[in-house]
């Protein structure tokens, strides 16, 4: 059992569960970034649709399987997508589970494969960033959202996220400098990534002096919301055999919902619940990632996926992060694009960052942020955020298809 598994109440609950024997996942595909877009959500996931289309050499009605996240559709769903693209796919999927969606749309897409549900299921997520959109959002986020926080003038993330930093830097005694760690390695690791929205250094120190935003919170511990896409494909390995598309296996995925409901504050999540199953299922450990792409909406949370997916125990997330270097060519090469901190977030397409990105390094396509025999990495997402907890975890193991 692993450290974060042990020190968790339900750890490793639920069933064996079978593999992913027979399924590739490839086409890694991102749309890139724009601070503000006058353009719709559809269409920025229609350009990564066509990317994939193109890309893998296919008529666009071999699609015949779609998996959509999107916050700013509108009125409209997966299933209004599909008569704007002119598809008739035989699975659909609507997955409204932001920094989760990218793991969970691999999860259910790999599935409708084994299934012969579908033989080709694009995975897409994408947002628009319209003036004033970023407002709106919020404001209509959740029902816990319109109850208990914007009547108090502390609508958005900020004012959540302080919550959970501040509850944790009191009970483990992690400092700012701690988190400021990480973020001036993805930093660091961002200035490689033509798709990033960050194009300067960032040093501790100019971390240390940022401006506060809500304490503890401050300037660099917030994502920048923007415009964007990501993408990729789900289908048979023999099909991705057949196309020439270097391909990706999934070794163990896990999902879990409003796990550890009993917290008053959200300290641990999901992943700490299936993280013994999860990691029997790979037939692998923490150690043997070579990279590890975290959810990074704010800093505490890649804390809780570090500790909670076993790298170190509860509490012990700020001691290993002084241990270790999580730049390209570090110890733990972490969040290798920059993540969200650096990055970007593009809405909902900030939960396929990470997992678009290992897919990218597992089949040699990440150019200046290729970690050196990258062979196995981890993906974890984190999404749809009340006001004292996120609701949504999940998380896979991704190996690198023998060619």
């Amino acid at each position: 059992m692993t450290a974060a598994a042990a020190a968790q109440p339900g750890a490793g609950a639920g069933g064996r569960a079978r593999g992913y024997e027979g399924v590739a996942v490839v086409m890694p595909v991102t749309i890139p970034y724009q601070r503000f877009s006058a353009q719709t959500a559809h269409w920025w996931l229609g350009q990564a649709l066509r990317q994939l289309v193109q890309g893998a050499g296919l008529d666009k009605n071999e699609v015949d399987g779609l998996c959509v996240s999107s916050f700013t559709l509108g009125s409209d769903t997966a299933v209004g997508l599909v008569q704007h693209f002119g598809l008739s796919p035989r699975f659909l999927e609507h997955i409204p589970m932001g920094g989760a969606s990218g793991v969970v749309a691999l999860r259910r897409a790999a599935r409708a494969v084994q299934a012969g549900d579908a033989d080709i299921v694009a995975c897409i997520a994408g947002d628009s960033n319209q003036a004033g959109s970023f407002q709106e959002t919020i404001s209509q986020f959740s029902r816990f959202s319109q109850d208990a926080v914007l009547p108090y003038g502390a609508g958005g993330p900020n004012a959540s996220f302080a919550l959970l930093t501040d509850y944790y830097m009191r009970r483990y005694g992690a400092t700012r400098a701690d988190f400021g760690k990480l973020c001036v390695a993805q930093r660091d690791n961002a200035l490689r990534n033509p798709h990033a929205l960050m194009k300067k250094p960032l040093s501790l120190q100019q971390y240390l002096d940022a401006r506060p935003i809500a304490e503890p919170i401050h300037l660099f511990d917030c994502v920048m919301p923007c415009a964007g896409a990501e993408g990729y494909l789900v289908m048979s390995a023999d099909r991705a055999r057949q196309l020439g598309l270097p391909a990706v296996r999934v070794l163990a995925t896990q999902e879990r919902h409003n796990a550890f409901p009993q917290d008053d504050i959200q300290y641990r999540g999901g992943w700490a619940m299936d993280c013994d199953a999860f990691y029997a299922q790979a037939g692998l450990g923490p150690e043997d990632a070579d990279f590890f792409e975290a959810y990074d909406d704010y800093p505490v949370i890649n804390f809780l996926q570090l500790e909670d997916l076993g790298f170190c125990a509860k509490g012990e997330a700020a001691a290993f992060v002084r241990q270790h270097d999580f730049t390209l060519t570090g110890s733990l090469p972490f969040n290798t694009s920059g993540g969200q901190l650096s990055a970007g977030q593009a809405g909902a397409a900030g939960g396929y960052l990470g997992l678009v990105q290992a897919l990218r390094q597992l089949t040699g396509q990440a150019g200046p942020m290729q970690v050196a025999g990258a062979q196995v990495g981890l993906v974890s997402g984190f999404g749809m955020i009340n006001y004292d907890r996120g609701l949504c975890t999940a998380a896979a193991m991704l190996q690198k298809e023998a060619s």
